[in-house]
């Protein structure tokens, strides 16, 4: 009895030690939050308005290679993503985009 109770105990031990602790770094500094809504966004959104005219300019060549669609994401997609459904103060997912 001593030993299943033992052997349970270091069970859950080893189990709860592999939670992920990322939860506690998921809050934002205020000050990189009032940048990105300041000066982060504003620039996406500029960069996904630059990057639709350059995607209708490049369009016909797009279209004529056959990369329409990975066009599309460079251009206009990534930024516009990057600006409208990126979480407020998370600047570390704009490399991803």
């Amino acid at each position: 009895m001593k030993t299943r109770v033992i052997t349970l105990l270091c069970l859950l031990a080893f189990l709860l030690a592999s939670v992920n602790s990322s939860s506690a770094a998921s809050r934002n500094d205020p000050a990189i939050v009032a940048a990105d809504a300041l000066l982060v966004r504003p620039v996406c959104f500029l960069a996904t308005v630059i990057g639709s005219v350059f995607f209708v300019v490049a369009l016909p060549v797009a279209a004529t290679s056959g990369s329409v669609h990975r066009a599309a994401d460079a251009l206009v997609v990534g930024p516009a993503r990057a600006t409208f459904t990126r979480p407020l103060g998370d600047v570390d997912d704009l490399l991803d985009f």
